[in-house]
């Protein structure tokens, strides 16, 4: 999922690779990723399209299609709840402090958390 974040998402055809039911795969992938399959792929979507619209070059619609998703309207509303911006927003803010951030550092930094991972990680 990670290096093919861009094709659609097809639990039956994991599950099958990974020698289990549709039901055990994203029971053993919620369990081992603390998300479903599909949230988990949405993140790394999210992810890149950060890095995309860091540098300003695409537009929303064209980053939205570029990560995969196939719905503007979705990506915008999946970009919102996980960034705290719209993607629009997101792009139009100066990302200058961060460009000299190697990427590795950077994406540890702008990974999008989820509202209960960050309650989870501010009471640890």
């Amino acid at each position: 999922m990670d290096r093919d974040y861009a094709q659609p998402l097809d639990v039956p055809a994991l599950a099958q690779d990974a020698l289990m039911s549709v039901g055990h795969f994203q029971r053993s992938f919620r369990a081992a990723f603390g998300e479903t399959p599909y949230s988990y792929l949405m993140t790394r979507r999210i992810e890149r399209a950060k890095a995309l619209l860091r540098l300003g070059e695409m537009s929303v619609t064209d980053v939205c299609m570029t990560v995969g998703a196939t719905s503007l309207g979705s990506f915008s509303s999946r970009f919102t709840e996980l960034v705290g911006e719209s993607p629009s927003a997101y792009r139009a803010r100066d990302h200058g402090e961060s460009a000299a951030i190697p990427a590795c550092i950077a994406k540890i930094h702008t990974r999008p958390v989820r509202n209960g991972e960050a309650k989870k990680s501010a009471g640890s």
